[in-house]
């Protein structure tokens, strides 16, 4: 049986206590978490060290939560990222969503249940999509092209006319495609994506 290490989470806040206070908690539940007031400071660290969870205030100076998720997403498309606000407003909770790939949006005074709940979703989400991605970073370049056909759901044959490739060539590609992740059919290779 492998055991895990703690997930690390980044909670950044420009509210200095509350930071501290939210990492202070996680790690009491065995998180390895580290309070950050500033989210450019986290930014310029980040690619050396990421996080599998970013709990981050909406709500912040010259960056916000949103603008600063974004900036994540671009670095590390596999970190689970939290939201969290005193001033929740409907629109953001679906924009935090929708279009800012959260998790979860968190009202303050945070409910701690919840957060450590999401926390460890997003902890267990992060690891899982990591898994994926290093199953989908072994293909060429040719085979990627294939892959991501075939995950939209075209057919061999189609996939084949697309890329100017003989049928058979595709029928090679697709099972190296499927060797190198391991999956064992369409339905699995989907998943990878999803």
């Amino acid at each position: 049986m492998t055991v895990l290490s703690p997930g690390t989470v980044y909670v950044v806040d420009d509210d200095r206590d509350l930071g501290a206070s939210v990492a202070r908690l996680l790690g009491r539940h065995g998180f390895d978490a580290e309070p950050f007031l500033d989210p450019a400071l986290l930014l310029e660290v980040y690619p050396q060290a990421p996080a599998h969870c970013i709990v981050t205030d909406v709500m912040m100076g010259d960056l916000d939560g949103f603008g600063f998720a974004d900036r994540v997403r671009a670095i590390d498309p596999c970190a689970a990222i939290i939201f969290m606000t005193a001033w929740p407003t409907t629109a953001n909770a679906v924009d935090s969503v929708r279009r800012h790939g959260g998790l979860d949006y968190l009202e303050k005074p945070l409910d701690e249940a919840r957060l450590l709940a999401a926390v460890a979703e997003g902890v267990a989400w992060s690891r899982g999509r990591r898994e994926q991605h290093g199953r989908t970073m072994t293909l060429s370049p040719r085979e990627r092209q294939v892959f991501d056909l075939l995950v939209q759901g075209h057919s061999n044959k189609a996939v084949a006319a697309l890329l100017g490739l003989s049928p058979k060539t595709v029928e090679d590609h697709r099972a190296a495609v499927l060797a190198k992740t391991g999956a064992n059919g369409l339905a699995q290779l989907i998943a990878l994506v999803a």
